[in-house]
Formats: structure tokens, sequence, C-alpha cells
């Protein structure tokens, strides 16, 4: 297995984890509901939820490039924008596919997931110093989360896991 491969792939299970913390949040904090006396403060969704983005979109990024070492960056569409162009004409037309029928939330418009992720684009950094916030901050989730499922999905997509039983000796390999 290429280092390429192994890399993103470690990525991707770690964008994959972050997301799956975030969904055991409780819904008190998705709802608005908030207590401050039994949660933690109310940027913590969004913030995992745009770390675990980045993570994904730099898994595409070693993908595509055979190179481990991503962009230092948290902005979302400069890593998206770092893709190759068919890897981001895939995840646009599975977006369109897939996403946007069921969170109609921009109307008529045609909008593709650039424009999702420079809306959110500096989501992880806003939602973790919110308390220094100078500007209004909004985080659609289910639209944002609905794409990040999509992202994970498609990365996914682009290799397989067989396990390897070898045919002298006692250990598998994945």
């Amino acid at each position: 297995m290429s280092a390429r491969l192994t890399t993103a792939i470690k990525i991707g299970d770690a964008a994959r984890g972050v997301y799956r913390k975030t969904k055991s949040i409780p819904d008190s904090l998705v709802s608005g509901c908030f207590d401050p006396e039994e949660h933690e403060h109310p940027g913590v969704e969004p913030m995992l939820l745009a770390l675990s983005m980045e993570l994904a979109l730099k898994a595409w990024f070693v993908f595509d490039f055979d190179d481990p070492n991503v962009p230092k960056t948290h902005n979302l569409v400069k890593l998206y924008d770092q893709l190759r162009p068919e890897s981001q004409t895939k995840l646009d037309i599975e977006f369109q596919r897939t996403v946007l029928p069921y969170h109609p939330d921009f109307g008529p418009l045609r909008y593709s997931i650039r424009d999702l992720l420079f809306q959110h684009k500096d989501a992880f950094t806003d939602w973790r110093y919110m308390h220094e916030a100078r500007k209004s901050m909004s985080f659609n989730t289910g639209t944002f989360e609905a794409t990040l499922e999509m992202v994970l999905n498609e990365f996914r997509k682009r290799y397989r896991v067989e396990k390897y039983q070898p045919v002298f000796g006692s250990g598998s390999i994945t």
C-alpha cells in the first residue's frame, strides 16, 4: 500500500471519527435549548463539523496528488480549490444530486458545494474563537452535515479494503 493511500485513509478515518463524535452532542445543543450548566458551549458542533470537513478535504488532496504534505490551512474553500478539477466536479455533481434536493435552503439559485464551503469557509476558527467574534455568525448545520456525509462517502468509494490471510503464517493483514 502506498504512503499516499495509507495517509489519505488515516486522514479520512479521522474525519469520520470527528464527525461521529459530533453526532453524539446532545440534541439540546442542536435545538438551541442550551443550558451552560450541563453542556459544552454552543460553538462545539459547528467547530467539529468544520474540522471534519477540513480533514475530509485534506484526505482527498493526499489521494489526488500522492502527497502526504497537506495544505496548512483551515479555510475550506482554499482546500476545495486545491483539489484536482475532476475531484471538484465529482463532488459538485454528487452535491447537486444528493444534498441540494433535500436541503433547498437557497431557493431557485444554482448552489454548488463550493458555495456552501465558501459560506462556512472559516467556521473552524470562527466557532473556536466565538468569544472574539466581530461579525454575525451563522451555521447551516443540516446542509453542512449532509454535505460532509456525502464527501466522506464519496472519498470512501475511492479505495477498497480487503482482508488478506497469508497462506503460510498465522497473522492477517488488512
